[in-house]
């Protein structure tokens, strides 16, 4: 049975801080959090047992982990650090949760989420963007929004609790859509996928900017960065084997759900993680695409309602499914650079009118 209603919290965390010191700065969040960060903590825990992960693994897993980000960008490993001491807890807890997808790339029983993305180049001088973020039911409770001040840029946009980023867009104008994706070489040893996004968030001025800095990065597990400015927008493959950028869909129109789109790292991908869900949510996108020109980031949600019948698109769970297969659409993330906004709907694309929204401004 399919049942679309889930625990939500009464009130959506809401993390502001702003210190120039790293280290402060992740205490800061860090205190904000030290509530809900335990259940966080826990519930991972129960998905890497589900994966048949052992503690040890994990632990040495988020302490190599801890060990690249302080190689790559020391005040990155600063603010994981601090986020521990803030809330409280073991570092290597937090730096589990930042390397979360690399450690779940260990097991085959527990697959990754779901995420669908669309942005969207309306020829008129602007470029904006929106996705579903797909991923557990069971971690609904513990993501919150974030504005982050104090690096080189502030951003603003949702993150899980004690992860550093995922969804956002920053002062500068750059904004970043995230998916998962799979490749047989996935693991832990270089900067993780949710580290990478705050790095590109808090550090780029740019597109081009973000592309150097995902170039000098050590890489050793997949996903997908939409990155876009008012400017440009480019779609990335992102994996062991290198940085693939991938054509638009349709002329002005790129469009990501969970698998390789470019030859190289498709032909090593863990197909059995997302197919045929990915492909048949992407070819009925791009169907759905070939025939509309969205104008606006509120169109776009639009493109992402689905019913009965039609490929999960708008994700809800099936609650009589096993622990760690059931996912849900728990956020519905507008990005609009030119405004330096992000939108965020506390809920699924076909509750845009029955679910809170919270705008943040970076």
């Amino acid at each position: 049975m399919t049942d679309s209603t889930f625990e939500r919290p009464a009130t959506r965390l809401r993390i502001a801080v702003d210190e120039a010191d790293p280290r402060a700065r992740g205490r800061a969040r860090g205190h904000q959090l030290a509530a809900a960060l335990p259940g966080a903590i826990d519930t991972y825990d129960r998905l890497f047992a589900a994966g048949s992960i052992d503690e040890d693994t994990v632990r040495a897993d988020a302490d190599r982990a801890l060990d690249a980000i302080a190689a790559f960008r020391p005040r990155l490993a600063e603010q994981i650090e601090g986020i521990a001491a803030g809330a409280g807890v073991e570092t290597w807890r937090v730096a589990a949760l930042n390397a979360r997808t690399e450690i779940l790339a260990r097991s085959r029983t527990v697959p990754p989420g779901e995420c669908s993305t669309i942005v969207r180049d309306s020829g008129a001088g602007a470029i904006f963007g929106v996705q579903t973020w797909d991923w557990h039911v069971e971690i609904g409770p513990y993501w919150h929004t974030i504005d982050s001040a104090g690096g080189a840029h502030r951003y603003a946009g949702i993150t899980e609790h004690g992860i550093l980023a995922k969804i956002g867009v920053n002062d500068a104008g750059l904004a970043l859509h995230f998916n998962i994706l799979g490749h047989r070489d996935d693991g832990v040893g270089g900067i993780p996928v949710h580290v990478l996004a705050a790095c590109v968030l808090e550090e780029a001025g740019s597109v081009e900017h973000a592309l150097e800095l995902l170039r000098e990065a050590p890489i050793a597990s997949s996903g997908s960065f939409a990155l876009f400015d008012t400017a440009r927008a480019v779609l990335l493959d992102i994996s062991p084997e290198g940085i693939f950028e991938v054509p638009e869909v349709v002329p002005g129109t790129w469009l990501r759900t969970n698998h390789f789109l470019t030859p190289a790292p498709a032909a090593h991908e863990k197909s059995w993680l997302y197919q045929p869900d990915s492909g048949e949510r992407f070819a009925f996108l791009q169907d759905r695409l070939d025939r509309t020109r969205p104008q606006s980031a509120d169109e776009l949600v639009g493109q992402l309602i689905t019913g009965p019948g039609e490929p999960p698109v708008t994700c809800n769970p099936d609650l009589g499914e096993e622990f760690g297969q059931r996912w849900a659409s728990l956020a519905t993330i507008m990005l609009d650079p030119a405004r330096r906004t992000a939108r965020i709907l506390d809920g699924t694309p076909a509750e845009h009118d029955s679910r809170p929204w919270y705008e943040l401004r970076a």
